[in-house]
């Protein structure tokens, strides 16, 4: 059994042993204790256990649990979305030029 406490960080996670953990993004910046004992990992704030994990054993991974991250923008992916049409390369189609219209209009050619 460990005992150890961690800073919750932007990504809503606390990182012991190389992996991250998720926990309730109301917590981000906030300071918890966290027992890792029988291959779980416990994440308490206060008096309240916030987040129970089964400890991995790999290396460098992270484990989410999807409700933690509920009420976070583009949780669902709606920011993204938004982005990539912002994003989008091609114009809509009456913005669409010949290329001959700009060498006539500089005057050039190739």
């Amino acid at each position: 059994m460990r005992e150890l406490t961690r800073v919750v960080g932007n990504d809503c996670a606390v990182e012991i042993d190389t992996n991250s953990y998720s926990v309730p993004w109301r917590l981000i910046g906030e300071r918890v204790a966290v027992t890792i004992a029988a291959g779980e990992v416990r994440i308490r704030h206060g008096l309240h256990q916030v987040a129970v994990h089964k400890q991995s054993e790999g290396r460098r991974l992270r484990i989410v649990d999807a409700a933690h991250l509920d009420g976070v923008a583009g949780r669902n992916g709606a920011v993204r979305q938004e982005i990539a049409a912002l994003l989008d390369p091609s114009p809509p189609p009456s913005l669409l030029r010949s290329l001959a219209e700009y060498e006539a209009l500089v005057g050039g050619g190739f």
